[in-house]
């Protein structure tokens, strides 16, 4: 089982707290995308990553001075966002560290596909971003396949935690959909399933904990995460889909 997550904008350097282990797998074609993206303008970028100028310019830098294999990264500890937060990678265990090694990929627009422990710098580049490219107007054009067949070439089951902006890059390709299992984290309202950013944010990072945790290894386990609150809804999943809902909490 593979488990795929979306990375975050917000990243940060950190050589200290573990080393990294090995290169991205598409190293080469990230060195195309930084050639490209150093080809722009300042204002041509700023309207790539459709941002402010404060970070317009601090990735305007990066980029500049940017060597895709100096004062690297484990990818895991790279990046800031709410879902690596509730993941809290920093205090893994060395369990779930080996778990993670073997199990996770994260999603990238620049890099493709990367394992924890690849050694990345910081970026920024959304897999929503539309390049100019040769005959490429997307990154979605760029990575075709690519990254469909990284993360499906040792595995028979992938667990999607990712958002649907990256979990296209594969969904778009499959042949058995049985082999690519999303899980959804939302409240019943109405009767039906309402899912909130945030909390789907916070939701993915604590089941990347519960799986690495616990070395979870087949379907039937993942029912069992209960994180934040939630519990598993056999009545609204099925077997492509396994949705858990927040419970309401008694007063």
């Amino acid at each position: 089982m593979k488990i795929i997550i979306s990375p975050a904008k917000k990243m940060k350097r950190d050589t200290d707290t573990l080393p990294y282990h090995g290169l991205p797998v598409f190293l080469n074609r990230a060195e195309q995308l930084k050639t490209y993206i150093r080809s722009l303008t300042y204002q041509e970028a700023k309207n790539l990553w459709k941002c402010n100028d404060r970070i317009a310019e601090l990735n305007f830098e990066r980029f500049a001075g940017m060597e895709l294999e100096q004062n690297l990264t484990p990818a895991l500890l790279a990046y800031e966002g709410i879902q690596y937060q509730y993941m809290a990678p920093a205090v893994f265990e060395d369990q779930s560290w080996e778990y993670v090694r073997n199990h996770l990929c994260i999603l990238s627009g620049f890099y493709g596909v990367l394992k924890s422990f690849d050694g990345v710098v910081p970026y920024r580049l959304e897999m929503q971003a539309r390049i100019q490219m040769g005959q490429y107007r997307n990154l979605y054009d760029y990575w075709g396949r690519d990254i469909f067949q990284e993360v499906y070439r040792e595995a028979d089951l992938v667990l999607n935690l990712a958002s649907r902006e990256y979990s296209r890059c594969l969904s778009e390709h499959l042949t058995l959909p049985d082999t690519f299992l999303t899980c959804r984290f939302g409240e019943l309202k109405d009767g039906k399933v309402v899912e909130k950013g945030t909390q789907v944010k916070m939701a993915r990072g604590e089941m990347v904990r519960f799986l690495a945790g616990n070395c979870v290894e087949n379907k039937e386990e993942i029912k069992e995460f209960h994180g934040l609150g939630y519990q598993y809804a056999e009545e609204f999943s099925d077997k492509n889909t396994y949705v858990f809902l927040k419970q309401k909490r008694d007063d």
